[in-house]
């Protein structure tokens, strides 16, 4: 057990706390393939947002955390299940059908479909590296057909080579976050709504500290309405006598298929509390911005159909033509980049001056890494990985420019979640659009073309539940560390060490599992997104080498528009306090999905309005509690549903 001097000096990153980190990983490793994978009982077990596993685990380790002290006398603090839960938040995520369940088969569904399209054979598979997936049409059968064992021995070198850049991609981000930690945490003091869930729902209690659930009865009030409405709800879908309760998916306008009307789309009720919750936390000019530049997209839309163009919902509208919002997105997107890399020069000058010895001697001692590591660590692994698309057949230059596009990806969704919680949308334009827009494929090799399209797994959909959600909570825990004072040195270690493992441990699982039970037996086939999702790889490149395309002027300068939006609102922030407007709800409004989510965000708005004006921040900060408890109520709902789901080996 260990004393209150060994928990003072590691911060809260106890060998206890480590080990229970590591113990957990293993065991959601294995509950996140059943659970999510072979009975598909959830799309965000470990990584959707809110992570639904983590948070549960930290939920359970803090109600049995009395019981523990009663009954075995250890005194479990609340900075040791931060640090828990910062291992497993960072870690958990990659047994998942966005990260290695899409990963591993990229490769080995294009040998699959091959045999049924002759034409793949011959236009774009000899252009993928022998080294990319195993050939052998036996081990290639056995995947998708199950009852076989693993054939380690081909897949050995196709898992190094994914797994060593899976792991460089994680880093280079990684050192990126600890970069940029102290100038979105400390000095512009970002939001971060999620990472106020853990530090919420944990307290610690009398002289011994021991670690336990808010006593708050407004938390439980929020947890009990929400997970007593989303519990309801799933049981209704069970037994048909129990009335449904509609929290999403109600159409209350359908949608009128012919004139300007049509650019209304249909109105459909998508109320969920712990995305209700979510725009409570966040600045009311964030929710503001959300639903607001929404409507402004409608209303493009409905004035694009009076001047003629062909009838379509405002979130199916995928082409350059006007308004294009998918490509005025692409450009939000690189905008908000360049905008969070100009409010943040200062800082970034004075880490510079620092890793390169100019700057002040301890002005990074209390980061999570000293900045001279933290770059070097960037500039080794970004290397590999341009280095990786040259093995594969890329120009030094072409290659360079894929990796820095994800990596500006991934640093933007991790500043879109810290500022506003909005991880779970998509960026409007994935980074092979923001490639051959600007262009056209016509520019690039066939083996470009196969590499930037094979790593469709690293960007897309940007949902959460893709790769990129690793750098979110890897930044989120730094938040957490910092406001619940936990070391945070040994917690990027712990970090470090429990990705690792979950990386080990994910590829026997996810590699096992397939060849057992075989991936079209599994629920990640059957529910159609997974599978559809690795066709259209090979069919994106089979298109771009047979009809490339060429440079795209109308997208373009939709792109453009975009990117001067989103300045224009960045300056006009930065020089008016009062300016309502925000360049990250302008990016969220272009996004698929705000046609649901917009409802939520409006409904937050106004509560957080009404009780700021009418009782002010004194009575925000009391209902603060019942929004963590929304949320809360709302992932355990869904944990509970898993297990039954993985006992009754889904067949409830």
């Amino acid at each position: 057990m260990n004393t209150d001097e060994d928990l003072g000096r590691a911060g809260g990153v106890s060998r206890r706390a480590v080990v229970t980190g590591l113990v957990l990983i293993v065991l959601l490793a294995v509950a996140a393939f059943y659970g999510e994978l072979l009975y598909g009982a959830t799309y965000m077990f470990a990584s959707g947002v809110p992570a639904m596993a983590p948070l549960t685990v930290l939920f359970l380790l803090a109600a049995a955390s009395p019981f523990v002290h009663r009954f075995v006398g250890w005194q479990l603090r609340r900075r040791e299940l931060l640090a828990v839960y910062g291992v497993v938040l960072v870690a958990a995520p990659l047994v998942t059908h966005g990260i290695l369940a899409w990963m591993l088969p990229i490769g080995i569904m294009q040998q699959y479909l091959a045999r049924a399209i002759p034409e793949w054979e011959t236009t774009f598979l000899p252009h993928v590296p022998a080294w990319f997936c195993p050939t052998d049409p036996a081990a290639v059968e056995a995947f998708f057909v199950g009852q076989a064992a693993v054939p380690w021995s081909l897949w050995l070198v196709p898992l190094a080579a994914w797994s060593s850049f899976l792991l460089a991609l994680f880093l280079s981000t990684l050192f990126l976050m600890v970069l940029f930690r102290r100038q979105w945490v400390t000095h512009e003091r970002l939001a971060f709504p999620l990472a106020q869930v853990p530090l919420e729902m944990v307290r610690e209690k009398g002289e011994e500290r021991i670690a336990r659930l808010p006593g708050a009865w407004v938390f439980w009030i929020g947890f009990l309405i929400s997970f007593g409405l989303t519990f309801a709800s799933r049981l209704s879908g069970i037994f048909p006598a129990i009335p449904n309760i509609p929290l999403g998916g109600v159409t209350l306008m359908q949608w009128q298929k012919v004139g300007p009307l049509a650019g209304l789309g249909a109105f459909e009720l998508y109320v969920v509390p712990w995305m209700i919750a979510v725009a409570y936390l966040i600045p009311k000019e964030l929710s503001f911005s959300c639903w607001f530049f929404w409507l402004i997209r409608v209303g493009l839309t409905v004035a694009a159909i009076a001047a003629g163009a062909t009838p379509r919902r405002p979130e199916e509208w995928w082409d350059s033509t006007f308004p294009a919002p998918t490509y005025q997105g692409g450009g939000a997107v690189l905008a908000v980049a360049v905008w969070a890399l100009w409010v943040g020069r200062r800082h970034l000058v004075h880490a510079l001056r620092t890793a390169f010895g100019r700057g002040t001697p301890a002005g990074d001692a209390e980061e999570p890494l000293a900045y001279r590591w933290a770059l070097i660590g960037f500039v080794v692994s970004f290397s590999y990985l341009v280095y990786f698309c040259w093995a594969a057949g890329a120009r030094v230059l072409v290659g360079a420019a894929i990796v820095g596009l994800i990596v500006v990806h991934y640093v933007v969704w991790a500043r879109l979640r810290a500022e506003t919680g909005l991880g779970f949308i998509p960026f409007p334009l994935t980074v092979n659009s923001m490639m051959i827009v600007p262009f056209g494929s016509a520019v690039l090799r066939p083996r470009e073309i196969v590499t930037l399209m094979t790593m469709r797994w690293a960007y897309f959909p940007g949902f959460g539940e893709s790769f990129e959600v690793c750098t979110g909570n890897s930044l989120e825990v730094f938040k957490i560390s910092d406001a619940g004072r936990v070391s945070s040195r040994p917690l990027l270690a712990a970090m470090l060490g429990g990705f690792l493992l979950s990386l080990a441990v994910g590829v026997y699982v996810v590699m096992s599992g397939m060849y057992h039970y075989g991936y079209f037996q599994t629920r990640a086939s059957s529910s159609g997104w997974l599978t559809h999702q690795l066709r259209a790889v090979g069919t994106s490149i089979f298109t771009a080498l047979t009809t490339p395309s060429q440079f795209d002027l109308n997208g373009t300068i939709a792109m453009c528009a975009g990117a001067a939006v989103v300045m224009t609102l960045g300056i006009m922030r930065l020089r008016f306090w009062w300016w309502p407007l925000h360049p990250v709800g302008y990016l969220a409004a272009h996004c698929w999905g705000m046609h649901w989510y917009s409802q939520a965000f409006f409904i937050g708005w106004v509560l957080k309005s009404l009780a700021v004006r009418y009782g002010g921040l004194q009575l925000y900060r009391r209902t603060v509690p019942m929004a963590i408890g929304l949320i809360v109520g709302d992932m355990v709902n869904d944990m509970v549903w898993v297990i039954v789901r993985i006992v009754s080996r889904g067949q409830i």
